[in-house]
């Protein structure tokens, strides 16, 4: 997938937001005032996306795809790293994204849900 795919699988889902954090070298994707999404790089600037996931569903996936690692610079259990260059299939990917959003947007509080959907 590339990098303006990607980009839209994150913005296209409702009250996503981006920002680059020039300090991490890196763009988050949000959604109230949580991240859902870390696009950056590893130490040796391979390009990745971390991602947050059921820890169970997150495990099975690192057994099945040796390019997606525990959260890099993230909680190992809940975050989960894939690596752009890799073999990971698009919809894979575009099923871990949409996955990420759904729990970081289920725990917002109502009140944050509400103002995330009206964003669009």
């Amino acid at each position: 997938m590339d990098d303006a795919m990607l980009e839209a699988c994150c913005l296209a889902h409702q009250g996503a937001v981006s920002e680059y954090k020039q300090e991490w070298q890196a763009k988050r994707y949000m959604v109230g005032d949580k991240m859902f999404a870390l696009l950056g790089g590893d130490k040796t600037g391979k390009p990745l996306i971390t991602l947050k996931l059921d820890p169970f569903e997150g495990e099975l996936l690192r057994r099945q795809y040796q390019d997606i690692v525990p959260g890099y610079y993230m909680n190992k259990l809940h975050w989960n790293s894939v690596y752009l260059q890799g073999a990971v299939p698009d919809e894979v990917l575009r099923g871990m994204i949409s996955k990420s959003y759904r729990i970081v947007f289920g725990s917002l509080s109502k009140r944050a849900r509400e103002e995330a959907l009206r964003l669009q």
